[in-house]
């Protein structure tokens, strides 16, 4: 089959779909990021301290991580249809919330909260990934994550401009409703048009519900090892709001979460044995089997290249602002939008060249060019050309997003029954490396900030060595016994 996509073929009921689905994830990224180019007129509106600004930018990200993971299994379990469409609703009234804060604690409660439709990417990976072939799922999948994600350049273009046009402090808080009204309007329109699979083809669920499947005694310890930085970050992020840093929480709090973070760890680990204790009672057959060492190494790759994508679209605006004083807010805003507005073609690309060139040469490339780009940022300072630092900028972000959609290029493939979950887990990645990264730029400067990413892109490479290329069919067994073979390559 031809890799070549007409998009504007809207007759074709995968192509509607995609689009459909992009426009969805769109809409969960803009409501996701629609308070970073807000911020200097939230501090003015509500006084907040500098502290309290980077400690929002955390809370953002924090609850997305397990979040992910649950909306994986969700999806997995009730399909695309309806978790995308009861996720944008829900996340319309998180908007209204934020818009109504009065106080710091309201605003990074709601915040915290709002952070779950971050986790709405997941649910269109499993999507396309029904809809497209495997000589077609990675540039789908690039369209679909490269244009989903210009909601957050979208917010940054559209918001300041919204805002001022209500005019006041309380500007912002129109633009919040406003993006709020756009996601429940859309979550309506969703659940009327999509549907979860192709005629006359399965939707294959897990075999057991409340935890991702392996189907090995190594695969299983792999699992729980990997589930280590995800609470790591959690954690993390915890101390940060602390009373020994932003002292945005008290230690009582801070103790409370941990205990109930535990208390998580617990049940997850709980369930995970309830789901494979089969697997060290009779050995699964061959058919069956997947190396869950896919999925760690594309953990990682996603931890670098989409964490730190969601820390610098985070930080940007105020970074144009730090090194060229004589910008203005709306101007840094516009400027820093291009570092997102990459993923209009990158993400594409990325998926694109996976398919084309093949999945691990792919990655290890683009990995390994995103590693030089933010080397290159770590140079930037006030004696730079702003023309010339927003191209070395575009740059590196064409190598980020180029890798987002090479990683989801392969995730699709892993395993089809359990792609929601998968999808979740390498997500959650994504936001275990925003978080990190967000913590590190708290405590040190830019150009420190950016050569952390770049080592950490070092070691993503060296990973993504050991990646399997799909090759062949995968297995997936209907629920009389029949078994269908799903083309990989």
């Amino acid at each position: 089959m031809s890799q070549r996509l007409n998009l504007l073929n809207l007759r074709d009921p995968k192509i509607a779909t995609l689009h459909l689905s992009w426009f969805a994830f769109f809409v969960t990224f803009m409501i996701w990021f629609n308070h970073a180019p807000l911020l200097t007129a939230i501090q003015s509106s509500l006084g907040l301290t500098e502290a309290q600004l980077k400690g929002l930018l955390v809370v953002n990200v924090a609850l997305t991580i397990p979040a992910r993971i649950g909306i994986g299994m969700l999806v997995d379990r009730f399909g695309p249809r309806r978790t995308f469409s009861a996720l944008l609703i829900a996340a319309a009234f998180g908007c209204f919330l934020v818009a109504s804060a009065q106080s710091f604690g309201q605003l990074a409660l709601f915040r915290l909260l709002l952070g779950f439709v971050g986790a709405g990417f997941v649910i269109g990976i499993r999507l396309v990934g029904e809809w497209f072939p495997a000589k077609q799922v990675g540039v789908a999948e690039g369209v679909y994550g490269g244009w989903g994600n210009f909601g957050a350049a979208a917010s940054a273009i559209v918001l300041p401009s919204l805002a001022a046009l209500y005019g006041g402090p309380d500007g912002w808080r129109f633009a919040m409703v406003v993006t709020g009204v756009l996601g429940l309007v859309y979550g309506f329109v969703f659940y009327w048009k999509v549907r979860d699979t192709p005629k006359g083809s399965t939707y294959f669920k897990p075999k057991k519900n409340g935890g991702l499947e392996v189907t090995s005694k190594r695969d299983f310890y792999l699992l729980m090892l990997m589930n280590l930085p995800m609470y790591a970050a959690l954690l993390l992020t915890i101390w940060k709001l602390g009373p020994s840093q932003l002292g945005l929480i008290s230690a009582g709090v801070a103790w409370l979460v941990r205990a109930a973070l535990f208390g998580l760890f617990v049940l997850q680990t709980s369930q995970l044995v309830r789901v494979n204790r089969g697997i060290f009672l009779q050995a699964v057959p061959e058919l069956q089997r997947y190396r869950f060492r896919q999925v760690a190494i594309l953990d990682i790759a996603y931890l670098v290249s989409f964490g730190s994508e969601l820390a610098v679209v985070s930080m940007l605006p105020l970074f144009f602002l730090k090194t060229f004083p004589g910008l203005g807010e709306v101007q840094a805003a516009l400027l820093a939008s291009g570092f997102a507005l990459m993923n209009l073609v990158a993400r594409p690309g990325g998926g694109w060249l996976s398919d084309k060139l093949g999945r691990r040469r792919t990655l290890i490339v683009l990995t390994a060019g995103l590693m030089v780009g933010y080397v290159v940022l770590s140079r930037v300072d006030g004696s730079w050309s702003i023309p010339f630092t927003v191209v070395c900028m575009m740059t590196c972000s064409f190598f980020v997003q180029a890798a987002c959609g090479a990683v989801f290029a392969v995730v699709p493939l892993v395993r089809r029954r359990m792609t929601g979950q998968i999808a979740g887990m390498v997500g959650a990645f994504g936001n275990v490396g925003g978080v990190v990264f967000l913590t590190v730029l708290s405590l040190v400067d830019y150009s420190t900030f950016f050569l952390t990413i770049a080592g950490a892109a070092a070691v993503s490479v060296l990973f993504c060595l050991f990646l399997d290329e799909p090759k062949g069919h995968v297995a997936e067994v209907h629920d009389d016994g029949r078994v269908e073979f799903l083309k990989v390559a």
